[in-house]
């Protein structure tokens, strides 16, 4: 809509590639989202053209053939992508999140070697750290990698991959206790691995295992699996850094940034749902007028915007402070607390909009309805966020008695 979630201070730069992104959205994913989505397609064509406009190289340095542009900028692309389809944000996301982690934690062999056909797109990363029973206690990780000469040996089954069969580069966290003594603390001997293989499902290299994809509620298209080593040797040198026991520290900073990206996220798909409902209401007639008209209709419609407009600013101001250099853990967390709760709230309130309809596999509103969940658990549940805030809160709010 064209008066909500509006970002001011943007560049001219900024403006274009949004509007560039904007116009993408509305002509080559909007039209096919839905029925892409109920087949479980992967958006081949969609992924092209988003490579022909360098989104992926959208946050990588220049120097590396990127556009080098901020956070800020990523997220709002974002936010337009998202309000297209959700899925099509899922792809790029992981991707982001491991071209990030190369850039600030990469030896400078690894960002040569890996950073310029990230930016073209000829590589496409996806980011593991989560395991069957693992949850949100990264502590308790148990896959492991045990030093053997040169190379790394990896065993161990890691859950929720999202482009596990798509990508050819995973950063995969691992315990890796060499140099780290018995007693240190689990985040201390954590280790991230860059691990290259063939996209596809089955055995994409020696001792790595994709199987195929999980059957999900919504957030379809993009494929998530799971991945299991057995055996994996990897390279020394592809120790992310260099340096074993830092995996936690990195996988930490990725995930700070993946959750301004899931506040981003939320807010396209409230932005979609407003619009979709805001239609809906002012076409459906009722009592011999358009719903639109109803009071209680338009109460509903502005607590609707309102939520669209407030997780717009939040995320916008956490993109900032990351962009700033400063510590962003609390605004990364509020963001992605409020967006994805306000996301689920927007969505179901265009669905009841819709009434019966929205029942319907034929409303583009019954898919986000499906979507919205995803982002109450993705990089992070509501109640992790809540502890995060919360710890924050008290270190800035410390009482001095």
């Amino acid at each position: 809509m064209a008066r909500l979630a509006q970002t001011h201070g943007l560049t001219d730069v900024q403006q274009e590639i949004l509007s560039t992104v904007r116009d993408f959205v509305d002509k080559e994913i909007i039209p096919v989202a839905t029925e892409l989505e109920h087949r479980d397609e992967y958006p081949q064509q969609i992924v092209d053209g988003l490579k022909e406009l360098g989104v992926f190289g959208l946050m990588i340095p220049e120097e590396y053939g990127g556009l080098g542009e901020s956070l800020l900028t990523y997220a709002l692309c974002v936010e337009e992508i998202a309000r297209g389809w959700m899925s099509v944000s899922g792809i790029i996301n992981t991707h982001f999140i491991v071209a990030y982690m190369l850039k600030q934690h990469g030896t400078q062999e690894q960002k040569d070697h890996f950073l310029p056909r990230m930016a073209a797109g000829e590589v496409r990363g996806a980011f593991s750290m989560s395991e069957p029973g693992l949850g949100s206690d990264v502590s308790a990780i148990t896959s492991k990698a045990v030093r053997d000469g040169d190379e790394y040996v990896l065993n161990g089954q890691k859950m929720w991959l999202t482009n596990g069969g798509t990508s050819t580069l995973v950063a995969v966290l691992v315990r890796s206790d060499e140099g780290h003594p018995e007693g240190t603390a689990p985040h201390k001997s954590m280790t991230t691995f860059l691990v290259e293989k063939e996209p596809g499902f089955g055995e994409v290299r020696p001792g790595l295992t994709i199987p195929g994809k999980i059957d999900k509620m919504g957030y379809k298209g993009v494929d998530t699996t799971e991945l299991i080593m057995d055996g994996l040797r990897i390279p020394a040198n592809r120790v992310l850094g260099g340096v074993t026991g830092r995996g936690f520290y990195q996988m930490m900073d990725g995930v700070e940034v993946g959750r301004v990206n899931v506040a981003a996220r939320g807010c396209g798909v409230a932005q979609r749902a407003f619009e979709l409902g805001v239609q809906y209401a002012q076409q459906r007639q009722t009592f011999g007028k358009p719903i639109a008209q109803h009071q209680a209709i338009q109460f509903k419609l502005a607590e609707m915007a309102t939520k669209v407009e407030a997780a717009h600013a939040m995320m916008v101001n956490a993109a900032r402070k990351k962009d700033s250099g400063e510590r962003n853990d609390l605004e990364a967390g509020m963001a992605k607390y409020l967006a994805s709760e306000y996301c689920k709230e927007v969505v179901e309130d265009a669905f009841r909009i819709h009434g019966g309809y929205g029942f319907s596999k034929e409303y583009e509103i019954e898919r986000l309805y499906r979507e919205a969940p995803m982002l109450l658990i993705g990089e992070g549940t509501a109640e992790i966020q809540k502890m995060i805030i919360g710890r924050r809160l008290l270190e800035e709010y410390r009482f001095q008695g």
